[in-house]
């Protein structure tokens, strides 16, 4: 029996398919007692908060207690569960797309968004470039636009400085990729770097001198459209959390849900589907 979606957020049976087998069984309560505690339930509160952009208090009544939310929210990124599941649908998004499950390739960039007042002086910074007071998320993605690593810094933190140290994270997580697109930002010794301590080389793709107005860049291209997507979800608009940590889990989560509308699509139009149908009514 097919369950009702109450939300946009909320998954589909098929999603939960490839979803719930990855997730761990919820731990017994006081005396022995099973837990009343639905996972996918928990897993949709987590969604909604994060396309909806509200705060854990004023998570609707009909989904379980935020406190509940909040406890699975923060255990699953302390073990691991997480990033098992985003790297899970992630080879799988990739295989669906007729790659290989490790990529060997990616395109680095930085965003940076403003800090409400909840961010602390202590890991906040001003980008004198963007003019915005608050932090910088840097990621690194694949040649599909997937994300492959994620780092919430100051906003102050030049490109180059966040470049070398999640360059670092990638060789790590990820030791067959060889070879980073970045823009003009990432260039000078950080080029030397990487080629030197991790064997990755790194291509700046830089701008025509001549160009005038906008123009689309090869491979640019792809890190600018994962932003645009995550900006989809308004919890990750501007910049809410106390720890930076808790800023990845929900770029982390925004891929999650992502990844599953790529491999199970829930029923309806699509975004762009219904922007169409929008524009041609009027």
């Amino acid at each position: 029996m097919a369950t009702e979606r109450r939300y946009p957020s909320d998954l589909t049976d098929k999603q939960w398919e490839l979803i719930g087998p990855l997730l761990p069984k919820l731990p017994r309560g006081p005396a022995g007692r099973p837990r009343t505690n639905d996972r996918r339930e928990i897993v949709n509160a987590i969604l909604y908060l994060n396309r909806a952009g509200c705060s854990w208090r004023m998570l609707p009544s009909d989904l379980p207690y935020w406190k509940t939310v909040y406890h699975y929210f923060r255990l699953w990124r302390k073990d691991g569960t997480l990033d098992r599941i985003h790297d899970k649908l992630r080879e799988q998004v990739r295989i669906k797309e007729g790659r290989e499950a490790k990529p060997t390739a990616g395109i680095i960039d930085s965003q940076s968004v403003k800090g409400a007042s909840t961010v602390g002086k202590s890991t906040r910074g001003y980008d004198a470039g963007k003019k915005i007071n608050g932090r910088k998320r840097h990621i690194v993605v694949d040649t599909l636009g997937l994300l492959l690593v994620v780092m919430v810094t100051a906003a102050s933190i030049q490109d180059r400085d966040g470049g070398g140290s999640i360059l670092k994270l990638l060789k790590k997580k990820f030791p067959g990729v060889r070879h980073i697109f970045a823009d003009g930002g990432y260039a000078g010794e950080l080029v030397q770097t990487a080629k030197r301590s991790w064997k990755i080389v790194v291509e700046i793709v830089r701008r025509d001198p001549n160009q005038k107005g906008f123009a689309v860049l090869p491979r640019r291209w792809v890190v600018e459209r994962t932003f645009a997507w995550l900006v989809r979800c308004r919890r990750l608009v501007r910049d809410y959390e106390t720890l930076a940590v808790t800023h990845e889990a929900f770029v982390k989560w925004g891929m999650i849900g992502l990844m599953l509308n790529r491999l199970a699509p829930p029923p309806g139009p699509g975004v762009w589907e219904f922007a169409r149908q929008r524009k041609s009514s009027i």
